[in-house]
């Protein structure tokens, strides 16, 4: 016999009243748990679009926004002059309006207008919102947009093709969010900032202490800064036996260190290191495994290999072979200013592939120790001094292996190498340590504000 089951625990009822979208996906999932002892009102109870329009003529300036995704706020683009702007038909926006990115939305680009860029000026990719500022705080929402559960519900609201996803207007301003009173409001908008702010103290130390080792090295080198800017108005001379190749640029950078002058004794990189040597593969089968290693797997922050791939030989064709104990080092734009490179160490074999945009450095003097070359490549004054030797096309730049070839190294004690480089290791670990009792910090922060707002 068969026994009755009451489906009304299965079935879900949906009022016409609150239909807005015939999607399975937007009817089964975007009820968000909010806690009940807020009262709830739809987005489009305090938000209203604005379409203030404007035409842009030819000899205005113009300050063009823009919102940083992962509520990374609203910044300035950049001053345009209107000549130059393809977009003749934009929309104007004015501090304290609620802006967002109908693209980007699910992506959290949600941000507050700052003071700074009142007046400025947005596409038709961007929303503008005029606020209720008698029923809530804008960075309260803006708050509120930087849950998981918010960018959710801003997926399921969003349709189109794979990569452009739309935010649709009426399903976002019918959304029901949590809303305390003014005060409320503003007091976890002011707990929230003042936790910011500690984080921000945090990151000004970081960086404190990064520039305080840059200038730790030189110091160690017995270095006096380097010029900011080089003479070319009287003779230079340049011996025979330091001449690597007919270039202008490179006779010059051969008399000049992007270091300055060290009381030790130097030679240019090339007769203590090879640059892109060969790497021998013949006593590997094609199946036998080595690392791979992609651009993305070098941490620009720590000079580190992190995600460790492993491939075969035979699919290390075409791309740049190196071994243990080498230096590989991110040649283009902007993966070289942001100082991609490595040792690479405890490889497959001993070998390794990767991405065609890295050089190599073989050590082949024992009159350096690889970490203290690689401490001298990821320093600020190389890398900024890399950048004046580009070659190749916008956003195709890259430093060429005659920059490296011809980079004059200061050489003193293996000893004092040591040290060096354990004082940079040492720096970078404890920046590391820090960073990560951040990131787990800003966690912690929007979890704090979810399980105010949220059930769970």
């Amino acid at each position: 016999m068969l026994m009755a089951v009451a489906t009304n625990k299965y079935l879900q009822f949906i009022r016409f009243a609150d239909l807005c979208n015939w999607s399975v996906q937007y009817l089964g999932d975007t009820k968000i748990r909010f806690n009940k002892r807020y009262s709830m009102a739809r987005i489009g109870d305090f938000l209203t679009r604005n379409k203030t329009a404007i035409v842009i003529e030819d000899d205005v300036y113009y300050k063009r926004a823009t919102i940083k995704i992962r509520n990374g706020g609203v910044f300035l683009r950049d001053s345009e002059i209107g000549s130059k702007i393809g977009t003749k038909n934009q929309f104007v926006i004015s501090k304290g309006q609620f802006l967002l990115s109908k693209i980007d939305a699910r992506n959290g680009a949600f941000g507050v207008v700052p003071e700074v860029l009142d007046g400025g000026i947005i596409t038709g990719n961007f929303w503008t919102f005029d606020v209720d500022y008698s029923k809530v705080n804008p960075y309260y929402l803006t708050l509120l947009s930087t849950t998981k559960e918010f960018v959710a519900f801003c997926e399921q609201a969003s349709n189109g093709t794979t990569n452009r996803h739309y935010l649709q207007e009426p399903l976002f301003l019918d959304i029901k969010v949590p809303l305390p009173s003014l005060p409320e409001q503003n007091k976890l908008v002011e707990e929230y900032n003042t936790l910011k702010r500690s984080i921000n103290m945090e990151e000004i130390r970081i960086a404190e202490a990064y520039s305080s080792m840059q200038q730790n090295v030189l110091k160690e080198l017995g270095i006096e800064p380097a010029p900011k800017s080089r003479s070319l108005e009287r003779l230079q001379f340049l011996q025979f036996k330091n001449l690597h190749a007919w270039s202008v640029e490179l006779i010059l950078h051969a008399n000049n260190s992007p270091f300055g002058q060290s009381q030790y004794n130097c030679k240019v990189l090339s007769q203590l290191a090879f640059i892109n040597p060969k790497t021998d593969l013949s006593n590997l089968k094609d199946r036998d495994e080595m690392s791979f290693i992609p651009m993305a797997d070098i941490s620009n922050l720590y000079g580190e290999w992190v995600n460790h791939k492993v491939g075969h030989k035979s699919d290390s064709k075409g791309y740049t072979k190196f071994q243990d104990r080498d230096i590989i080092w991110a040649r283009i734009t902007p993966c070289m200013q942001n100082g991609k490179s490595t040792i690479v160490h405890n490889m497959k074999n001993g070998v390794g592939y990767g991405s065609t945009e890295f050089h190599v450095i073989r050590i082949k003097s024992e009159e350096v120790l690889p970490q203290y070359i690689h401490t001298l490549l990821r320093h600020d004054s190389v890398l900024f001094d890399a950048v004046k030797y580009f070659t190749g096309s916008a956003g195709q730049q890259r430093v060429p292996a005659s920059y490296l070839a011809n980079l004059i190294i200061p050489i003193p004690p293996l000893s004092i190498q040591a040290q060096i480089a354990d004082h940079y290791h040492s720096a970078i670990e404890n920046s590391k340590h820090t960073n990560a009792r951040i990131f787990k910090y800003k966690d912690d922060i929007i979890k704090d504000f979810e399980a105010q707002i949220f059930e769970y």
